[in-house]
């Protein structure tokens, strides 16, 4: 870090895959850099969402740092604070967003505090909902244990067991707290000099614990400052329910005690910190397991059940049903049915169930193709599979029935709920985001223009009043129209109405927002990549096996036909492990991620550029697509993958 004090805050964002995020968060952060000498640095993680390319297109002034590898979260930043010649050092996560004023005040209540060395702020969710991690005690072992065993949760406001995100204290008054949050954390240089910069032994996580802890050594406070507020997106870069992220968080804290604990609280630490990585680990496993295998197996055994009622009719009636149907054939076309709905996403959240007729109707053809090569003594009855299928669908739409009775208390079969949007912004932009939501969400009951001009200065009881009056469920932003100060305090003032929030960022074809602190940023995105839908994900997959199943078993009969055959025979086998697919785009495009690689392209049109015909590929993606591109191109199989 050079000190040479040309700036007075150095901004430091560390981003990875979240490029709409980062777009939203550096205006925020350039709206708010009026009044001080700014630097701004990026530093990415070798992302593969367009990250670098945005930044250095419509953020040429930025200080880039493009890794070639995710080097972490904390060697990052270290990277940037090296560079950086500002009084000031803030690290800010891409999945935030400042108000205009953030800078200004933080930096002056700095000046006017010498003593203190880290500042931390009042952040809010998606929804407007406090965060408590904006202000945290001291994880010593007692802390994380009252944590790790909901303690904490249970007793929010207690001083002994509420010390983890110190909830006995006023959240909207300016206090002396033990650790800051690494989404804003605001260091003087200084501080920095003295403690040392973000232990890179922390990849991800602890580092902002630790950091504070050793700033707390060197002789400095640190303050958590509620005067001013941001957004914070929480869990846009990580998936908080993943077993990766048990370990890691977890992991974390035990090299924190170990660093800073004695020997015999350190060893006690790790073991409590280890069992809680089992107990968690054993617990996300378990919620997966019985989330993704409930409904398969609802409806197999259901199904099951009514195919062995239907056979006991056959028998009463003397009709031929052989014994072993019982073990073989019925489970046999129950898992056929099984795998179809899951390979069509119906298992999926927010997949369409109607989709159940297509994958009934291809499990039943499947069975049926399969029942005409079955030996005479296995044809018993078509009628018995057809009678089947109908008791699947019967199922499958009563079981979904009394779920959507049971939590909703109507039948809607799990459709896209009607939404009633309110956007915020003067005409010519209302008009640009109200087309842009009739493109991207197709369940609208009403849009309704709030006009900025329209509304007055403190205007968070009218805004309450016109939510309540037009029964709107989503409220859109026009940050082009609206400052970032007012939109996080419009969302504070209606954070108790049952609303989702989203903010249109100027000149952008997506409406950026999040509906909990534990789920992924949500938006609406014109560009919708139908490609990356796990359905279809699993549907080019079945297809590129089935496809390389078959080449591979002609390979004695189709040997001839190719120039190189050996190299065929490879291609067909990277297939089947996964590495290539036969058609696809250009790594470099976002369709496939990074080392996905294919062997062929989509049919080419000389009139289109390569960048159209992607984005059409994986904005239209369809099986039938593939399967007439692979007919095409039947000479190119043994080309060399590009």
């Amino acid at each position: 870090m050079t000190n040479t004090n040309n700036f007075d805050l150095s901004v430091v964002i560390v981003n990875y895959n979240v490029v709409n995020f980062l777009e939203q968060c550096l205006n925020s952060v350039f709206a708010a850099s009026q009044h001080l000498r700014i630097e701004v640095f990026v530093v990415d993680n070798n992302s593969v969402d367009g990250s670098v390319a945005l930044v250095k297109e419509k953020f040429p002034t930025v200080r880039l740092v493009a890794n070639t590898e995710n080097v972490g979260f904390s060697k990052a930043n270290n990277q940037a604070i090296h560079l950086s010649t500002a009084r000031y050092v803030l690290l800010l996560n891409p999945d935030t967003v400042v108000e205009q004023d953030t800078f200004d005040k933080c930096v002056a209540y700095m000046d006017a505090h010498p003593n203190t060395g880290g500042l931390g702020v009042r952040m809010l969710d998606g929804k407007g909902r406090f965060l408590p991690e904006s202000k945290r005690g001291l994880p010593t072992p007692a802390v994380s244990f009252y944590k790790i065993f909901g303690l904490s949760k249970l007793f929010p406001k207690s001083k002994k067991f509420g010390t983890y995100h110190l909830g006995f204290l006023d959240e909207h008054q300016i206090h002396e707290v033990d650790v800051l949050s690494g989404a804003f954390m605001l260091m003087r240089s200084e501080t920095l000099d003295k403690v040392g910069l973000l232990d890179e032994a922390f990849f991800m996580y602890g580092e902002d614990i630790d950091l504070s802890y050793r700033i707390q050594l060197g002789g400095y406070s640190n303050v958590y400052f509620p005067e001013t507020k941001i957004i914070h997106y929480k869990g846009e870069s990580t998936k908080k329910g993943s077993l990766n992220y048990v370990f890691v968080f977890y992991n974390a804290m035990v090299i924190f005690a170990k660093k800073h604990f004695s020997a015999r609280y350190a060893s006690i630490f790790s073991l409590a910190i280890h069992m809680a990585i089992y107990l968690r680990a054993s617990a996300s496993i378990g919620k997966r397991v019985v989330s993704r295998l409930s409904w398969p197996l609802i409806d197999a055994s259901i199904s099951y059940g009514l195919l062995y009622l239907l056979a006991q009719q056959w028998q009463q009636h003397q009709i031929q049903f052989p014994e072993w149907a019982y073990t073989w054939l019925s489970p046999a076309y129950v898992s056929i049915w099984v795998f179809s709905t899951w390979i069509f996403g119906l298992y999926d959240r927010g997949t369409r169930v109607q989709q159940i007729w297509k994958s009934t109707f291809l499990g039943t053809i499947t069975i049926l193709v399969a029942y005409a090569l079955f030996p005479k003594e296995w044809q018993f009855s078509r009628l018995f599979i057809l009678l089947g299928a109908v008791g699947f669908l019967a199922t499958f739409y009563l079981t979904r029935s009394a779920k959507e009775l049971l939590t909703k208390g109507r039948i809607d079969f799990g459709k896209l709920p009607k939404k009633r949007f309110g956007i915020v912004a003067n005409p010519e932009e209302f008009e640009r985001i109200a087309g842009l939501l009739q493109a991207t969400y197709p369940e609208i009951e009403q849009i309704h223009q709030i006009s900025v001009s329209a509304l007055p200065e403190n205007a968070s009881e009218q805004l309450e009043d016109i939510i309540r009056v037009h029964q709107l469920n989503e409220m859109i932003f026009s940050a082009q129209d609206v400052g970032a100060s007012k939109i996080i305090q419009y969302m504070a003032d209606t954070a108790t109405l049952d609303l989702e929030y989203k903010i249109a960022q100027p000149n952008a074809s997506y409406l950026i927002g999040s509906s909990s602190i534990d789920q992924a940023g949500a938006y609406y995105n014109i560009h919708f990549d139908a490609l990356q839908l796990p359905a279809n994900k699993r549907i080019k997959r079945l297809l590129d096996l089935i496809l390389a199943s078959i080449f591979l078993l002609l390979t004695p009969l189709i040997f001839w036909y190719f120039q190189k055959p050996k190299r065929f025979v490879k291609n067909i086998c990277q297939v089947l492990l996964g590495r290539y697919s036969f058609v696809g785009v250009k790594p470099h495009t976002d369709a496939i991620r990074k080392g996905k690689l294919c062997i062929l392209q989509p049919k080419l049109n000389k009139e289109q550029p390569t960048e159209l015909q992607a984005f059409i590929y994986t904005k239209s993606y369809t099986p039938w697509h593939d399967l007439t591109s692979v007919w095409k191109q039947l000479g190119q199989l043994d080309n060399e993958p590009h």
